[in-house]
């Protein structure tokens, strides 16, 4: 996705970033770290969008170190391998493929490729509902929603780093910046990577009801556990979604 900033406005949101930072936290923004802080918050509004497909492969390398990755010989290893055949490009993104052995229900795509599916979402969907999901979080990669996320992650990382220099507020400051990298893609976003998710399955001439089975299995979800099962639970709610897939599908 191209970036929409010039370059005196990357600059100017800097500023503006570091200026806010520094009211809120009552720092002194001459300290070490601040002006650290600073550089980071210049470099996450002027970094390229190689550089952050760069610096997600990298993020990826170290989150396969720390989760448990199922083998190639793991039945859900040799499931996900049986069920992604073929799909080592998308439309010129290359795809690698890896399960986590969790029970969490999830799946995410950063920037450079990297799809990660829970086994925990593996337990509940069939393979072509599995297919539905990787596609849809490849249209976040896709249609730039993920390598937007990254960005973001740049920016509350600076913001994290110039609250850890302060003594006041920066528990606040720094649980406020978690939670901003957290946070769940938008209504918009989702809506994008479910019918991109569609096309997806249309196009590699897969199971089609399969995507709103997929999305309903979440809804059912969502209404035993008070709307926040999983990832896929809000921004909309599953069963809003789930209807929107059904009408795209025909």
């Amino acid at each position: 996705m191209p970036h929409i900033f010039t370059t005196s406005g990357k600059l100017l949101s800097a500023l503006i970033l570091f200026a806010c930072l520094v009211a809120n936290a009552h720092a002194n923004p001459f300290s070490k770290e601040n002006i650290g802080a600073i550089s980071d918050a210049v470099k996450a509004v002027t970094v390229t969008d190689a550089d952050l497909k760069d610096a997600s492969a990298q993020m990826m390398a170290e989150m396969d170190k720390k989760n448990k990755v199922a083998s190639v010989k793991d039945k859900y290893g040799k499931r996900l391998v049986n069920l992604t055949k073929g799909l080592a490009n998308e439309d010129g993104l290359q795809l690698n493929f890896k399960v986590y052995m969790s029970d969490e229900v999830n799946a995410f795509a950063t920037p450079d490729g990297s799809i990660r599916v829970f086994s925990g979402l593996m337990d509940i969907m069939n393979d072509d509902e599995l297919r539905f999901i990787i596609g849809h979080e490849i249209g976040h990669a896709k249609l730039g929603h993920s390598l937007n996320r990254t960005r973001t992650a740049y920016m509350a990382s600076a913001a994290a780093k110039m609250a850890k220099s302060s003594k006041m507020e920066a528990k606040t400051l720094v649980d406020l910046g978690e939670k901003f990298v957290n946070a769940q893609y938008s209504q918009s976003n989702e809506f994008e990577a479910d019918a991109y998710g569609v096309e997806f399955m249309k196009r590699n001439k897969y199971n089609l009801p399969a995507a709103e089975s997929a999305m309903r299995k979440l809804a059912e979800m969502d209404q035993g556990s008070g709307g926040a099962s999983s990832i896929f639970s809000t921004h909309p709610d599953s069963k809003t979604r789930a209807d929107r897939i059904k009408a795209q599908s025909k």
